[in-house]
């Protein structure tokens, strides 16, 4: 604008001495020229220069439309303490709270309202909790909590989880799903995302639960001192749980406190979740699955060695598994279902003697696919697949594949085997019972005999009990004999 101004200033100055060379020029010949042609030519300059003028000065500006408060709702402005030194819980609370009745941008789910992506930001502070941190009313989505730290306080209930996303009266007992009748719709919550947290437990209870909920993301978060669960999710649908790592005790393997491990890290007790990417350092338990339809992929548990009472991935469903579990590292510690149903184990990297067992509760397993995975071990004679049939024999077997597993250090068990023998006679007998899973049961053989002379006898398949084929011919003769048996296919 100052620049604008000098311009004009010089512009006048360069005018006036115009005018006056004019006026002087004209003043010899004013005989010829009438008073008012000078008159008129005065008034054009004039306005040249109001034009000039205005072209010059800058418009001003026109007023901006109010523009609405951006929905990031930064905890230290509500009095919350960063530095964990005094309890913040009343703060972030209320936090929670205006972030749950910020303005609505229309709906997710039926009845529950989009927050159109509000943030709760913990900006990088580390604040210190006494209660469980929830939502004052359900029906709402599309809210981010990230980037800081909780901690429970010392008077925490040992029950509870630093953030329960249920409503304000549900229980976070496993025993019971609660769901909010305030709400049209049938899920408490759509769209909540939890990213770029650490939660300490303090060893007094759990870190997230996820109460019948619909699109829940955990993302980057580090959870540790669970007495319970790091993570619960009961009910609902579709939790996506990524790129974590959950750990009783903050530990990088071979603790000597490994014994007295105790704890779940992630407790998924509803159905079409997906864990992936994720670490179990410690717990008794890296991943309890008791809902059908769920994912894990990319998961590396080291968190309790099987020697010692633990166990990887435990798939407590007994004849509805319908799960998958694939690209992961079961590290000193191996995988358990019961009565598994449609159950994929593929392409994982067992290792330290981890092995699966299937344990019968009913004695059912069916659909079963446990292939091309690794198993390296100690050399101690550990089979690769166990069964444990303490509550009574798998008796209801059809549809089992265990097969192209690449084993080192342990004993390989299958489903299908392969073998053959030569000798001079007329009975033959080939023992599958070192490699295939379950006893007394080969439901289907193909064989193929080759003479090593002129020979052409008869033969015939007499027996296939205690998972030993006996193929005998009419004659004795020098022969190779080549079998193939499986046990999974009952039709």
């Amino acid at each position: 604008m100052a620049r604008r101004r000098r311009g004009f200033g010089m512009f006048m100055v360069l005018a006036n001495l115009w005018l006056i060379v004019e006026v002087v020029s004209c003043g010899g010949v004013s005989s010829r020229r009438s008073h008012g042609e000078q008159l008129r030519r005065m008034q054009e300059f004039k306005t040249t220069l109001l034009q000039h003028k205005t072209s010059l000065i800058s418009p001003s500006p026109s007023p901006q439309p109010d523009i609405e408060r951006p929905r990031v709702y930064h905890v230290t402005s509500y009095g919350a303490d960063p530095t964990g030194k005094t309890d913040s819980t009343e703060a972030l609370l209320k936090a929670f709270s205006d972030a749950c009745n910020g303005p609505p941008d229309g709906f997710l789910m039926s009845g529950i309202n989009n927050l159109g992506g509000a943030q709760i930001n913990l900006e990088g502070g580390s604040y210190l909790v006494s209660r469980p941190l929830r939502f004052p009313t359900t029906g709402v989505g599309n809210i981010m909590i990230h980037g800081g730290t909780l901690h429970a306080s010392s008077q925490f209930p040992a029950d509870g989880y630093l953030i329960e996303l249920s409503s304000s009266s549900s229980s976070s007992s496993t025993d019971e799903v609660n769901i909010d009748l305030s709400s049209s719709s049938s899920y408490n919550f759509e769209f909540i995302t939890f990213k770029d947290l650490l939660l300490d437990c303090n060893y007094r209870g759990g870190g997230i639960a996820v109460i019948n909920s619909l699109r829940t993301g955990i993302d980057n978060c580090y959870i540790t001192h669970f007495n319970t669960d790091g993570i619960l999710v009961q009910s609902g649908h579709e939790t996506l749980i990524r790129d974590s790592f959950l750990g009783q005790h903050i530990t990088a393997g071979n603790d000597p406190g490994e014994k007295n491990f105790s704890g779940t890290a992630i407790n998924l007790a509803g159905n079409d979740n997906i864990v992936s990417n994720v670490i179990v350092f410690s717990a008794a338990t890296g991943i309890l699955v008791s809902g059908g339809a769920n994912l894990i992929t990319g998961v590396h548990c080291y968190n309790k060695a099987t020697g010692y009472g633990g166990t990887g991935i435990y798939l407590k469903l007994p004849g509805m598994a319908q799960t998958r579990i694939v690209d992961s590292y079961l590290d000193f510690t191996g995988i358990v279902a019961e009565d598994p149903v449609q159950l994929v184990i593929s392409n994982n990297f067992f290792y330290g003697d981890a092995f699966i067992t299937l344990k019968s509760i009913n004695g059912i397993a069916n659909g079963v696919n446990i292939v091309d995975n690794i198993f390296s071990g100690s050399g101690k004679g550990v089979d690769i697949v166990q069964l444990d049939q303490a509550n009574g024999p798998f008796v209801k077997i059809d549809q089992v594949f265990v097969d192209r597993n690449s084993v080192h250090g342990m004993n390989a068990k299958a489903t299908i085997a392969r073998a053959s023998a030569q000798g001079n006679g007329s009975s033959w007998s080939i023992d599958f019972s070192g490699i295939l899973l379950f006893s007394n049961l080969i439901r289907h053989v193909q064989y193929t005999m080759r003479m090593d002379d002129a020979s052409f006898p008869s033969y015939a398949l007499r027996n296939v009990s205690e998972n030993r084929v006996v193929i005998e011919s009419n004659i004795a003769t020098q022969t190779s004999v080549y079998v193939m048996v499986d046990q999974g296919w009952a039709s």
